[in-house]
């Protein structure tokens, strides 16, 4: 069974910086294409980021310019850098394992809680 673990988030002041990471239990066929997902209390869940098996990135509009995605492969790591965080960027965080050229994910983990306050 597919097992991802995400660490790294935490409490930040508007501006500040994070790196999320997620630790793969496997990091095969299924792990193909990686991504990252946000929610808020109250709100839907969104994608931020996706990363595929050549390095290609996706990522929100909302995250552009601030966000990078990147994976050690050899580690069956991936990685979220969050710069310039603001505080509409707080919420849970979820590494992914997603369906290639979609936001959609096959599997998720527990989540990393990030706040970010003004």
């Amino acid at each position: 069974q597919v097992q991802l673990v995400e660490s790294g988030g935490g409490s930040v002041q508007s501006g500040g910086s994070l790196r999320l990471s997620c630790a793969a239990s496997e990091y095969g066929y299924i792990m193909r294409c990686m991504g990252w997902f946000r929610q808020s209390p109250g709100k839907a869940r969104e994608g931020v980021a996706t990363i595929d098996v050549d390095g290609r990135t996706n990522l929100a509009d909302s995250v552009k310019g601030r966000f990078t995605i990147s994976q050690d492969n050899a580690k069956k790591t991936l990685y979220l850098q969050m710069n310039s965080l603001e505080p509409e960027d707080t919420a849970m965080y979820y590494c992914a394992a997603v369906l290639c050229g979609t936001w959609t994910p096959r599997y998720l983990g527990q989540g990393t809680q990030v706040t970010v306050s003004s």
